[in-house]
C-alpha cells in the first residue's frame, strides 16, 4: 500500500485534545457513530447490520438453524483474533462513510492504562450526553437503540429471551437487558433499583477496577489475579496457536507447568465485567444479583458500541505480540491442535462445515474484500500485517515498555495443576464463572478464573448440543504454598442464579468428584 497509514490512537488520548481544546478528533468520532446509528436497518453500513454480524439476529445460516452457532463470531478457535480484526475493520469504514468523516478512525480503549486501573471507562464511553455542532446529543458512544425487533428463532418453546424490541436501548452493569417475556417483569423491578445514571456509571467503573486489580496476600506476598497481568502474561504465549484462544490455551496447559494465557481470556474477562459479573472474589461474589448487561453475552455484546473499543484493544494487544514473536508476515497454526476445528469452542458458523479444520486460508464469513479475480471472503491470510494489509497502524499505549518488566511478564513456578470439567452448561443461564480459591486462615482467596461467554437457552441450539460441557485448567503458583494434598484449595462455578451446586468444592488430590456438578482433578507437580 502506497498511502499513508491512518492510525488509531487511544481514546484517553482523543479525550486529553478534545479537553486541551483541540475537538475536532473525538468531534467527528461522535458524528461518525451518530451516523452509522442513524442509517436504515436494512444498510450494509448500518450499526444495526455491523452489530448483528456477531450473534444475534443470526444472519446466514444461523438465522432460525439450530445446527449452526447463532452468529458469525468465532470465539474457542484459531479464528478468533483475524475474524475480529475483519469485524473492526468493516466497522472502521463505515464510520469513514459518513459525510464529514472520511478521516476518522477507530480508537481504542486501553484498558491497563494507568487511568483505567484507577478510574475504569474512558468518559467519552460513559457520559449521557456530548455537545456537537452546538447541540446537546445523546452520547452515541453509551448506548444503542434498536430500530427493528429482534426475534430469537433458535429458542426453544414460547419464550424468545434473546427477543429485544423496537426502541430497546443497550444496557451495562448494574443494569439488565433481559426483555424477553419470563423476564420483562424481574427486569424491570432491577433496573428500578438503579434510577441514576451517574450512580450506575460508578458502579460500572468500581467494577471494572476491581477486574484489572485483584490480587491476594499471602504470607506477605502479593499474587496478582488481575486482568491486567493477564494481558501482560498473554504477550508471553510462545505461538499464534496457544496465544490465540482458550481451547488451544486449555490443551497446552494441561501438560505444562507453566501456564500460558490466551489473549481471549482477559478478553472474556472484560466482557463479563462490563456486562454483569463482579470479580471473583471472597465473600458475596455478586452483591448485584441480576445485572445481565448486553456486553455479557455473545449474542447481544456487538450491539453495545463498547465492544468495538475494546476489541480495538484486543487488536492492539494481537499487534504488539505478533511484532515481538516475528509474526508480522504470517501466523502459525499448529495442524490437527485443539482450537483448530470448527467443532471446537463454540461450534461452526455461517460459511463453515461441521468438523472443519480451521487454517489461515478458512474463510472469515460474512466479510468480503476486493481481489485482482473479484470480490471474495477476507481469510486470515489477508489480514495478518495490519500495516502492509489493511492500511492502519496503532498509536503509542500502556503495554509497551515498563509495564511488560513486571512479574506478571516472567514464567510462573506451579505446585499444582487443577483439571475442572463435566461442568453442564444445560443447568447455566448465561454466562458464567469458573474460579479457583485458596483457603488462608479461613479466608478464601482468588486464585484464578475462567470467564465462560454462553447461550441463555443452549436447549435451544442444536449445534450448543455437542458443546454441553465446559472446562477449565489453572495452574496453581508455588508460591501460595499449597501442601501436596491440595488442601485448602476451592473451586466455585459461579453463575448468575448463584453457585453451580449450592457449595463450593473443596480439593484433594485423588478426589474424583463423584456426585457434584462437575468433576475435579488435583494434579501435584514435581518441579
Amino acid at each position: 500500500m502506497t498511502a499513508a497509514l491512518r492510525v488509531r490512537r487511544s481514546l484517553e488520548d482523543l479525550q486529553n485534545d478534545y479537553q486541551a481544546g483541540n475537538k475536532t478528533e473525538l468531534e467527528n468520532l461522535m458524528r461518525a457513530w451518530r451516523g452509522i446509528q442513524a442509517l436504515p436497518a436494512d444498510d450494509q453500513k448500518s450499526f444495526f447490520v455491523l452489530g448483528g454480524y456477531h450473534g444475534e439476529p443470526f444472519r446466514g445460516a444461523g438465522w432460525g438453524n439450530a445446527a449452526y452457532w447463532g452468529g458469525y463470531c468465532n470465539h474457542g478457535n484459531v479464528l478468533f483474533p483475524t475474524w475480529h480484526r475483519v469485524y473492526l475493520l468493516k466497522l472502521e469504514d463505515a464510520l469513514r462513510s459518513i459525510p464529514g468523516c472520511q478521516d476518522v478512525t477507530l480508537p481504542f480503549w486501553d484498558e491497563t492504562s494507568e487511568n483505567s486501573l484507577k478510574h475504569g471507562i474512558p468518559w467519552a464511553l460513559t457520559e449521557e450526553k456530548f455537545m456537537l455542532d452546538g447541540e446537546e446529543i445523546d452520547n452515541p458512544l453509551r448506548s444503542f437503540t434498536f430500530p427493528v425487533n429482534i426475534v430469537d428463532h433458535l429458542t426453544s418453546g414460547d419464550d424468545p429471551n434473546y427477543s429485544k424490541p423496537r426502541g430497546y436501548q443497550t444496557v451495562r452493569y448494574p443494569l439488565s437487558g433481559l426483555v424477553g417475556p419470563d423476564d420483562r417483569e424481574a427486569t424491570e423491578r432491577h433496573n428500578a433499583n438503579f434510577p441514576d445514571a451517574t450512580t450506575n456509571t460508578a458502579l460500572l467503573n468500581a467494577n471494572i477496577v476491581a477486574w484489572l486489580n485483584s490480587s491476594i496476600v499471602v504470607e506477605g506476598q502479593r499474587i496478582n489475579t488481575n486482568v491486567h497481568d493477564l494481558f501482560v502474561q498473554c504477550l508471553n504465549a510462545p505461538n499464534y496457536t496457544v496465544f490465540s484462544n482458550t481451547t488451544s490455551a486449555a490443551a497446552f496447559n494441561d501438560n505444562a507447568a507453566v501456564k500460558v494465557v490466551p489473549l481471549e481470556k482477559p478478553h472474556n474477562s472484560i466482557h463479563l465485567a462490563v456486562g454483569g459479573f463482579d470479580v471473583p472474589k471472597e465473600g458475596d461474589f455478586s452483591p448485584i444479583p441480576g445485572a445481565n448487561g448486553d456486553m455479557g453475552e455473545n449474542d447481544t455484546a456487538g450491539f453495545d458500541p463498547i465492544f468495538f473499543f475494546h476489541h480495538c484493544f484486543i487488536d492492539r494487544v494481537f499487534w504488539l505480540w505478533q511484532q515481538r514473536h516475528g509474526s508480522t508476515e504470517q501466523l502459525e497454526i499448529i495442524a490437527g491442535y485443539p482450537g483448530t476445528n470448527s467443532v471446537d469452542g463454540q461450534g461452526p458458523t455461517p460459511g463453515t462445515a461441521p468438523n472443519s479444520w480451521l487454517g489461515v486460508d478458512s474463510p472469515l464469513d460474512p466479510f468480503m474484500m476486493d481481489a485482482p479475480q473479484g470480490p471474495r471472503t477476507f481469510t486470515s491470510r489477508d489480514c495478518v500485517n495490519i500495516e502492509t494489509q489493511l492500511g492502519y497502524t496503532y498509536g503509542p499505549f500502556s503495554l509497551e515498555g515498563g509495564s511488560l518488566l513486571s512479574a506478571a511478564a516472567l514464567p510462573v513456578e506451579a505446585s499444582h495443576r487443577v483439571h475442572v470439567t463435566g461442568i453442564d452448561r444445560t443447568n447455566i443461564a448465561g454466562s458464567f464463572v469458573v474460579a479457583l480459591y485458596r483457603n488462608v486462615g479461613g479466608e478464601r482467596h482468588l486464585v484464578d478464573s475462567e470467564p465462560v461467554l454462553s447461550r441463555w437457552h443452549v436447549e435451544g441450539c442444536a449445534n450448543c448440543q455437542t458443546h454441553l460441557k465446559a472446562s477449565a485448567v489453572f495452574v496453581v503458583p508455588k508460591s501460595l504454598g499449597v501442601p501436596l494434598s491440595g488442601e485448602g484449595l476451592e473451586v466455585v462455578v459461579h453463575t448468575r442464579d448463584g453457585v453451580l451446586g449450592g457449595t463450593p468444592r473443596l480439593l484433594s488430590v485423588g478426589d474424583p468428584g463423584k456426585g457434584s456438578k462437575f468433576r475435579l482433578r488435583v494434579e501435584p507437580l514435581d518441579l
